[in-house]
């Protein structure tokens, strides 16, 4: 059965590779300028960062050029005079990043990959492998990270080399989360929440569920079949996942499930009736106010119109009193005596 040095698999156990948010922007940029949206083509460069055994950081990176025969993958150049030039320029500005790898757009690992791995060791002993998924179809980290190992037959036939995967994060320092946080503000405004946002959420983390247990079915099917070898460190994984979920026929799991459904939807039932209330309330405030409002203003008419009234019987009174004052002089000029 194919096994895999205990020296080799000892070193890369703990390895964790933290790629930062510079990186993918960068080889995203990289693939968006050099290949079209159609093609499937991949696009290579070169990782820099700091090994530091147990954590490598991938800081920084550049594309290289690179031509490959897509129906013979044995044939593809790759410029290492530009990688030497680069890199010796990039050194010259921060001179703590060293060439720790290379990357490419895969999505998945090529017949010539080993062929590229070995012509990096000219520059690093050790190079790092990685694989962005520009264009991801689930929902995950777009990266994958790899260290080729030699791989030893028992038959003692001829040793292969081969690639180890290796656990990868996304980490960022201070300065480049501001930076993402500007870039993505006018995507997304993080800080408000709707409904349809945390459904959309809800129903990424369930696509990825899906994703992972569909590759755990297959894996599973290909092991019975006797397609992939039998990993007893995945086995024990599975196993612990399996260990840890409920049973369901059990009386007592059962009702205490049924408990706390029903505290957490009697919470959800007294919230909404006092929000009902509190609206009923509002509405009925709100009503009472404006009947006030309107009868104010009816009075203000009346009054208005009181006014309005008097005004108009002063002005009738005062035009009365005149004509009455030019009817008794014209009365006192006819009854005076004429000489």
């Amino acid at each position: 059965m194919p096994a895999t040095t205990t020296e080799q698999l000892a070193v890369l156990q703990n390895t964790t590779v933290v790629v930062h948010p510079l990186v993918l922007l960068s080889v995203a940029d990289h693939h968006a300028r050099s290949v079209s949206r159609t093609s499937h083509k991949r696009v290579i460069g070169a990782l820099l960062g700091q090994d530091n055994g147990k954590i490598i950081n991938v800081a920084n990176s550049f594309g290289i050029p690179f031509e490959e025969d897509d129906k013979d993958s044995k044939s593809w150049f790759l410029d290492h005079n530009y990688v030497q030039e680069m890199y010796d320029m990039f050194r010259k500005v921060n001179a703590k990043e060293r060439l720790i790898g290379w990357y490419h757009t895969g999505p998945k690992l090529r017949a010539s990959d080993q062929e590229i791995n070995d012509l990096f060791k000219r520059f690093v002993a050790r190079p790092l492998m990685v694989i962005v998924d520009v264009r991801p179809q689930t929902v995950g980290i777009p990266t994958d990270a790899y260290f080729a190992v030699d791989e030893i037959k028992d038959d003692g036939t001829e040793t292969l080399k081969t690639f180890v995967h290796v656990p990868s994060a996304i980490e960022g320092e201070e300065a480049e989360e501001i930076g993402v946080e500007h870039l993505l503000r006018d995507i997304k405004d993080s800080t408000t929440t709707t409904l349809a946002t945390r459904v959309a959420e809800q129903l990424a983390s369930l696509r990825g569920l899906q994703s992972r247990l569909s590759d755990i079915q297959k894996y599973l099917v290909d092991v019975s079949q006797g397609v992939m070898p039998v990993d007893h460190k995945i086995v024990y994984h599975l196993q612990d996942v399996f260990n840890l979920l409920p049973d369901l026929g059990d009386r007592t799991l059962r009702e205490s499930f049924a408990s706390s459904t029903n505290d957490a939807l009697l919470v959800v039932y007294l919230s909404s009736l006092l929000r009902a209330v509190i609206a009923l309330h509002a509405l009925v405030d709100n009503k009472a106010t404006v009947g006030r409002a309107e009868l104010e203003e009816g009075n203000g008419d009346e009054k208005g119109k009181e006014k309005k009234d008097e005004k108009k019987d002063e002005k009738d009174d005062k035009e009365k009193e005149k004509e009455t004052g030019k009817k008794d002089e014209k009365d006192a000029k006819d009854e005076k005596p004429s000489t």
